[in-house]
């Protein structure tokens, strides 16, 4: 595999990995929510997930779950139902940014294994991911060279791309805590934020391959 093709693919993967999407606005929430260092546990969680997901693409069992409906089913509506847990959990919820005493103390009884749970979920539930790298990954291996070797390279770069975008969205989030520390607009964001991952949800459960 040429250099070339390697930083195209990191380039790929890494554009893919930090459009916006459930596990991003998950990262800019536990940014604000829980601050950076504390984010990194959900980064790990989502980064994981990729991992193995990459994985499975790589050893042929994507190709398994692309042909299986009922399998690709049933991975997308436990995913969907997640998210839509998520969702309402945000529009009930009565801590704002703006209750600065409450984010203190949700922060200190959140475990950062409930984080990393968090973000493991919301990655493991959307199957368009294994599709995405079982379709991608071959383009960009050379049979002429060692394939486990250009397949733990690749899988590495997914993981590092997922684990990268990830922590931007968290710097982000952490950025804009003052802008909704008022509380107007701090109800308003996990009003917006709830709304979000219900539709996530909605967008996932009716979405075809």
């Amino acid at each position: 595999m040429s250099l070339e093709f390697l930083l195209m693919f990191t380039f790929t993967v890494f554009i893919i990995s930090i459009i916006p999407g459930p596990n991003m606005i998950l990262a800019l929430t536990h940014g604000m929510f829980f601050g950076v260092k504390r984010t990194l546990a959900s980064a790990m969680g989502n980064t994981v997930v990729t991992l193995v997901q990459a994985s499975i693409s790589v050893i042929g069992l994507g190709a398994v779950l692309v042909a299986s409906e009922t399998l690709f089913a049933a991975v997308k509506w436990a995913g969907a139902a997640y998210l839509f847990y998520l969702g309402i959990t945000f529009l009930l919820s009565k801590q704002t940014l703006a209750d600065a005493n409450a984010v203190a103390q949700n922060r200190e009884q959140t475990s950062l294994k409930r984080m990393f749970m968090q973000s493991a979920l919301i990655a493991a539930g959307n199957p368009k991911a294994i599709i995405f790298f079982t379709a991608v990954m071959p383009q960009f291996m050379d049979p002429t060279q060692n394939v486990y070797a250009q397949s733990i390279a690749l899988t590495l770069i997914c993981g590092l791309s997922a684990f990268s975008s990830f922590m931007l969205y968290a710097v982000g989030g952490q950025k804009l805590v003052g802008l909704f520390s008022k509380a107007r607009w701090s109800k308003a964001f996990n009003r917006v934020i709830g709304t979000t991952f219900i539709g996530s949800g909605v967008a996932l459960a009716i979405s075809s391959r």
